[in-house]
């Protein structure tokens, strides 16, 4: 390293036909179909964006503006899914995109990349499990079974009647924390099992979603959607033009302005209301994840994460017109708004199996991401920034065992201490950040990797990509206007930056041994108990 030097170290890339070899010769186990990975994305996508973050975005930014947010809001998951589908299927290793900034841009922004990483899948799943909770406390009302309601919610944090009325503060989020813990559980035994059991989750929660579009459909009351957007809140000084050229504009300008406070409705209301619910798109990219247990990646990861995408947007913009005309939009801030609007239907046993096929939608959207999260830092130890026992197989299950159990500890524990909000901000700005580096470095590979094996290419480059940076990046400035989420990501950036400093910089493998000697050790392993 003395040779290198710290500065040239830190930007040190690990090339592409080492992770080639290291996928070569991995220990994961190819059990994975293009209909699996199709199912894993949709499993992690339909969940706590659709199922809870929906109606307070709808209450509090957008009003029935939610849908032209969701149609943002996939636009902008169409392009960096497009960039996905390239590097998954050229690099199919299950540290997804973490293993391409490796490749690109060198370690200290592969660390990063974990860093954001972590606030995508380990954080999004404590926020799922506060969705969970919700549903789970609803349908146990309709059972006269009560959890006290302390029990229910983040320290502090208020907890409300079906009227709306405060009716006590919370201490922690029990059922939360169980979930999680339980959804670990399963992944320490083995993601056959776990893909087994997320498919049949999975075909519930479509047969559930369609269901409540097609049977709430016929309890729709159209001027519940109009205003389609309605007027911002506060209303502008009078005499400011307001013709949609100068919305568009304000918007725009609203959303780079240095207010630590979103706009409430109007164009601006629709934008941040655009980014709250990016976390209901998370899910697609989920599937980069296993690129290293797909049977036939050069074919079917770019189905799994297209697949995927396309039929949940077109759920999700179904549910919201549906959602937002059954219920007043101001009536839908509540962490279980689709119970809500199957309660105001009136048809208790279609409200009853709603609100189970919620709770085992989100049940599987908790174990991909949890998932996720353990194979990013499978790979992440194996390379040696992290510590060698993340990486320890258990002998039985032929899972990284330590690993998953202490991803389940920590998100348990945020799933049980930090409100919905501040999960779902937090999840969204690690998410679009990483969005951004993975549209640059397709960008990045193609100049530098031009003859790299892509058997998936992203189409209209490099306009696709570069719209996808420009897109992730203005809705990440509408996210971190507010204070809160932004000294909060500031802080976990910067301690996650020294942690590189004193262990990862000086554990790393590449940085230690050189690509050549990594090179030459892969290429004389053989074999090894594969990974479930």
């Amino acid at each position: 390293m003395a040779n290198v030097g710290v500065l040239g170290r830190i930007f040190q890339r690990k090339p592409v036909e080492l992770i080639h070899a290291e996928t070569d010769h991995g220990e994961l186990k190819r059990t994975l179909g293009a209909l699996n990975l199709v199912l894993l994305g949709i499993g992690c996508i339909i969940g706590t964006g659709i199922f809870v973050l929906t109606g307070r975005a709808a209450a509090i930014w957008a009003g029935p503006g939610i849908m032209i947010s969701f149609v943002i809001t996939g636009l902008l998951c169409a392009f960096v899914a497009l960039c996905y589908a390239e590097l998954a299927s050229a690099l199919p290793v299950s540290g997804s995109a973490y293993s391409y900034s490796y490749a690109s841009m060198g370690e200290i922004v592969a660390w990063i990349m974990g860093l954001l990483l972590l606030l995508e899948y380990g954080l999004a799943a404590s926020t799922v499990a506060v969705g969970w909770s919700g549903y789970v406390n609803s349908l146990l009302l309709d059972m006269h079974l009560v959890i006290p309601p302390e029990l229910t919610a983040a320290p502090g944090e208020a907890v409300k009647n079906g009227a709306g009325v405060v009716i006590a503060h919370g201490l922690f989020n029990l059922p939360a924390l169980l979930g999680i813990l339980a959804v670990t559980c399963l992944l320490i035994v083995g993601v056959s099992e776990s893909a087994t059991v997320n498919n049949v989750i999975v075909f519930i929660k479509l047969a559930v979603v369609i269901a409540f579009i097609a049977i709430g459909a016929f309890y729709v009351h159209p001027h519940l959607w109009s205003p389609l957007v309605p007027p911002q809140v506060p209303a502008p000084p009078p005499g400011t033009p307001m013709d949609m050229g100068h919305q568009i504009w304000r918007a725009i300008t609203d959303v780079l302005s240095t207010s630590n406070t979103p706009s409430h409705y109007g164009l601006g209301g629709v934008i941040h209301g655009a980014a709250v619910i990016f976390f209901a798109y998370i899910g697609f990219e989920a599937v980069s994840t296993a690129g290293a247990e797909s049977r036939n990646p050069g074919r079917d990861m770019p189905i799994g994460i297209l697949g995927a995408l396309v039929i949940c947007t077109i759920l999700y913009i179904a549910t919201c017109a549906v959602l937002v005309g059954i219920v007043p939009y101001q009536s839908l801030d509540n962490a279980a708004p689709i119970a809500v609007a199957v309660n105001q239907i009136g048809i208790g046993w279609f409200a009853v199996l709603v609100k189970i096929g919620a709770i085992a939608g989100l049940s599987s959207v908790m174990l991909v991401l949890l998932y996720g999260q353990t194979r990013i830092f499978y790979t992440m130890s194996h390379d040696g920034l992290l510590p060698s026992q993340l990486a320890a197989v258990h002998k039985r299950f032929k899972t990284p065992w330590i690993n998953t159990i202490i991803v389940g500890i920590v998100a348990a524990g945020f799933a049980g201490f930090m409100s919905l909000d501040k999960l779902g901000e937090l999840t969204n700005v690690g998410s679009l950040a990483a969005f951004a580096i993975v549209c640059a470095t397709v960008i990045y590979l193609r100049i530098t990797h031009k003859d790299m094996a892509r058997p998936f290419r992203t189409p209209f480059y490099p306009v696709v990509p570069i719209l996808g940076v420009l897109m992730c990046l203005f809705l990440l400035m509408s996210l971190i206007k507010v204070e809160d989420t932004r000294n909060f990501f500031l802080w976990y950036m910067g301690l996650g930056v020294v942690v590189y400093f004193a262990y990862g910089l000086w554990n790393s493998k590449l940085g230690r041994k050189g690509a050549v000697t990594l090179e030459a050790e892969l290429a004389a392993m053989g074999t090894h108990p594969p990974i479930d």
